[in-house]
Formats: structure tokens, sequence, C-alpha cells
């Protein structure tokens, strides 16, 4: 993996260039933030000419280790105005590292209104005008560009969300099954592709082989090593049984579900979405589990089938069961798994659009619970209603033009299904991660009602997760005792580029992605003082509990300050 691809959509000129020789070591959601530290002006707006949108696959992806394949998107967010990351499944990681590429990184804007995709293969790549593609929904999109260029293909795209540059447009990267359902949906990245003009890149990696380690012996130990443990793993085996959704019955009673626009509080009918209640009826219906890329063993995702017994929706998550159900007040199964392919469909953020919807809920625009109002609004949203663009401008936006004040946002995003007064730790998270509120940034259930520790928590899961997120690594398959995962990425990286690192090495992977991400941000205006939650988090009191945010301040500030 040694070259970067360089589109210029100004130029519509393609160029390959040799990656830095002291890159080896840097790659997804790392690399990213090393590009764009060093090529976006920190203070340009995200969706002009100057911001960048990078596509690195992980340091192991080409290897097909058990659930390396996570590719990652990086710019300035049109969300959150700062450095964005965010990173999906599925097979294009795997096919780009195999093809060699360590990096795309798409830059400029085209002179004229044209759409258009990029085609990868091992020849090289081209600038293809399709403007037969525009408006096109995702899964639309992706079986035609599979009926021309074949079905082993992979495929990021964005929908007409993405196209109308929407603050809460998603980025679709295909699965095993060929469906568009896996997305990078934080942070409006969907928007920053299509200020390009792109609607589609499209990698064939066709005859090429996945890459052998230079130490193959160590690198197959370590992989089974790293196998019977997530056998072994408790949590691992309940992702496998009932993916994301097993956590809802625990959740829930605890109150870090979030319900009724983070109100709190009991919803009616939750059993209908817990994780054995999706697993039921699925099955009854022809549905299954699988990895949603080659060579998982945790195999997490859901492939829900409707009343009909074909296919709704792949992937269907707890965060979509919540944003979309449990904070609407909604529990209709088959309504929230409509709502999440239509969101797949248009290229939106579950998280985002469901919280915004939310915010008309709290303006009493819509009543809670009322399923049908929440798909005539996603109709609306991809029809580009008037309300609809608002609510696909995100939760800040839609709260700012309803006059509200009580906003679940951090940095601009919306919060996503944990709670900050039931999970201090994620809190902490929200505050400051250069993420803002993603629970993907660094999340840690232990003692997580009181405010004691809560801050080391979070600041040890950052690193942890940026050091996976650079590496390509499902942070779903990550054992109970995290920590343990520094020792296997030292011998897998060790196998395969031939090095001799140690455990220090590879943490300092995440803590110079966190440094360079809070350079960037800092550039871009953002001061420390701003990493806070919203008031009413350390004022409302959650039930069933009644707690409320209460980890002191000084301690967040001080989160980052011993990483120089």
């Amino acid at each position: 993996m040694n070259t970067i691809i360089r589109i210029d959509m100004a130029q519509l000129k393609v160029t390959i260039e040799n990656s830095p020789q002291d890159s080896q070591l840097l790659g997804g959601r790392g690399l990213s933030a090393r590009i764009l530290n060093a090529e976006v002006p920190a203070i340009t707006h995200p969706l002009s000419h100057e911001n960048k949108l990078v596509v690195a696959p992980g340091l192991l992806a080409g290897t097909m280790a058990p659930s390396f394949g996570r590719i990652s998107f990086g710019a300035k967010s049109p969300l959150t105005k700062t450095v964005k990351e965010s990173n999906a499944g599925g097979t294009v990681a795997q096919k780009l590292d195999r093809l060699g590429i360590k990096a795309i990184i798409i830059q400029g804007m085209p002179k004229e209104n044209q759409t258009y995709i990029v085609y990868i293969d091992s020849k090289g790549a081209q600038i293809i005008k399709a403007p037969d593609l525009k408006g096109k929904m995702n899964y639309d999109l992706v079986t035609t560009l599979q009926n021309k260029y074949g079905k082993e293909i992979g495929v990021i795209s964005i929908g007409p969300a993405g196209e109308a540059k929407m603050a809460a447009s998603t980025i679709a990267i295909t699965d095993q099954d060929g469906r568009p359902s896996r997305h990078a949906a934080r942070g409006g990245l969907g928007a920053v592709m299509g200020s390009k003009g792109i609607k589609a890149i499209v990698i064939n990696a066709k005859d090429t082989k996945a890459i052998e380690p230079i130490q193959k012996e160590l690198f197959k130990e370590t992989v089974k090593d790293l196998i019977e443990t997530l056998k072994q793993d408790k949590g691992s085996q309940s992702f496998s049984k009932f993916g994301t959704p097993n956590g809802i019955k625990f959740l829930s009673q605890l109150g870090s579900m979030p319900s009724w626009n983070y109100h709190g509080g009991p919803v009616k009918g939750i059993e209908n979405i817990y994780g054995e209640t999706i697993s039921e009826v699925n099955k009854s219906r022809g549905g299954r589990m699988h990895g949603c890329m080659p060579g998982c063993i945790v195999q997490c995702s859901i492939v829900f089938h409707g009343e009909d017994g074909q296919h709704l929706t792949s992937a269907l998550e707890y965060e979509t069961l919540a944003m979309l159900g449990t904070n609407l007040g909604i529990t209709n199964l088959d309504a929230v798994a409509q709502m999440d392919r239509m969101c797949d469909e248009i290229g939106v953020d579950t998280i985002e659009v469901g919280s915004a919807i939310a915010q008309l809920m709290e303006a009493e625009v819509i009543e809670f619970g009322d399923d049908q109002k929440v798909i005539g609004m996603l109709k609306e949203l991809r029809e580009g209603s008037t309300m609809g663009k608002i609510v696909g401008q995100g939760t800040a936006f839609t709260a700012q033009f309803l006059g509200l004040d009580r906003v679940p946002v951090s940095k601009g995003q919306a919060f996503p299904a944990h709670d900050p007064r039931a999970c201090k730790a994620v809190g902490v998270t929200y505050c400051a991660s250069p993420m803002g509120a993603d629970h993907t940034a660094g999340i840690d259930y232990r003692d997580s009602l009181s405010n004691e520790g809560q801050v080391k928590r979070s600041r040890d899961a950052q690193i942890l997760n940026a050091t996976i997120d650079s590496v390509g690594y499902c942070y779903l398959a990550l054992p109970a005792k995290g920590q343990v995962m520094y020792e296997v990425l030292v011998k897998l990286l060790n196998a395969r580029y031939g090095n001799n690192i140690k455990a220090e090495d590879v943490m300092n992977i995440g803590i110079n992605t966190i440094k360079d991400e809070l350079a960037f941000n800092h550039s871009a205006g953002w001061a420390d003082v701003q990493n806070r939650l919203p008031g009413f988090m350390e004022t409302e009191k959650l039930p069933p509990n009644d707690v409320v945010f209460d980890v002191q301040q000084e301690e967040i500030d001080a989160i980052f300050k011993d990483l120089g």
C-alpha cells in the first residue's frame, strides 16, 4: 500500500503519487488528520474548493484479518465546522488496500454543473461524466453501477441529500451483499463529496489477492489468538446473536437510551424493539445476521426483512432504533426499519435526522409517537420541501429555525443514543473529543452513573478508538478488555510490515491522531472553553436514577493537557 490517488475536480485530472516514507504507520483516521492539517486551511468553508475529502483504508485492511476492513473519510465538517472523520465497514477498504492505494484525496470543484463518478482499478483511476446518475437513490444507483461494471465492485456513493449538500448527509459503502447499507454517517461528509460533483467512486479489485504479511507465521498465530479471544468474549457473542439492539433492555432501564427528545422516561411497547424480539421476528421472515465485511467473525449486522418476507434494510442498529424510535416515542419495529431504509436511500444520518425530527416534536409541529408523520417528513426530505431541507441541515439548524434553546448537540452535532447523564464517560467524550458528539470516539459504561474517574475513562477510550480507527478495526469487535488490542496490533503491524514497533508506538498512533485533530480545530477557531454540554444536561434530572451530568469541568478541560 504505497500510492495516493489525487482527484482534482477543478482540472478533471488524476495524479498518482507515492506515499511519504514516514507514513507507514499512518492509515485511516490518522492519515486523514495529517493530510487535512497539511493541505486544508482550517478557516475555509467546508463546501468550498479549498476543503478536501480524504478516503483512507486502515493499515491492515488488505490482509483480510478479521474486522480490520473499515474505511475512513476525513474533511472539514459542514455540520461541526471542525475536523471530522467518519468511518464504516463494507468491502471498499479491503479492495483499495489490495490495489496498493493508501488514500484517495479529492480536491477542487468542477467548473461545470455536472455529475461524475470516479472509476478505480489495477490500471489507475479515471473521472467519468455520469449525468444519468444524478438524483438517484443509493440502492438504485448501486444496482445501475453493478450492471455496468460487475457485481464484485465496491461502491462509495452519496444519495440526493449529499448532492443537495445537506449537513446531515452520509457517504454509503457497499456491504458483502452488494448493498449500500454501511454509512460513514456523522458530520455531513456526504455534502463535501457532493460539493466536488462526485456521485460515486467505483472500486474494481478483480484478480487482486489478499496481501501477504512479511512474517506470515506471526500474523497467522496472532489472528488465531484474536479469534479465540472474541469467541470467548461475552459481549462479542451477544452481538453475534442480536446485533447492537442487544443492549436496549439494559440501556433503557439505565436511562441511557434516549426517549422523548432526551427528557427521558419509559416508552410504551419498548419490548417490541428488544434485540431478542427483533431476532425472533426477523428469523420468522427469513432474515439473518451477517458480517458487513469479508472475514468478520462477530457478524453483528442485522439483515432485516419486512412483513412480506423481502429484504427491507440492513444493519438495523441500536442508534437508529433509539433516535428514530424511542427518542421520538416510537416503538413500531417495522416503521423504524422503513425509516432506516429511507435514510439509507436518501443518504442521511439516522442519528442527526432523528434528533432533528425530535426538535419538530418538541415544538409541537409533529406529535411524539406519530410514526407515519415521521415517514412523511423523510419523504419531504427526499423531495426537497422547505421543511425537509431544514431537517436535512441537522439538529442545531432545525432547533434554531424553531427558536428552541434546549438542544442535545455538541460542536453542532447531535448526541447519539447514549445520554451523558447516565453514561458520564461518553458525556466527557462529547465535550472534549475533536469529533464532537460521537459515541464511537470514546465510550465506557463502567460505573457510568458516578462522576468519579470518568475523564480518565473517556481519555483512554478516545486514544484507543483513534488508534483502531487508524488501523481500520471495528470497535464492536473490541474484547471487553479493550487495552489488550495494543499488543495484538503490535504483532499484526510488525508481521505485515516487518517492523519492530512496541505497544507505546501503537498507542502513539491514537495520541498523535488526536493531537493533529485538536490542532486543526484550534486553527479553525475552536477554543477549549467551548467544550461544554448544553446546560439542561446539568440541571434536568434523568429518570429513573434522577442523575445529572456533574463531571467537573476543570477535569474535562485538562483531559489532553499531557499530550503535549
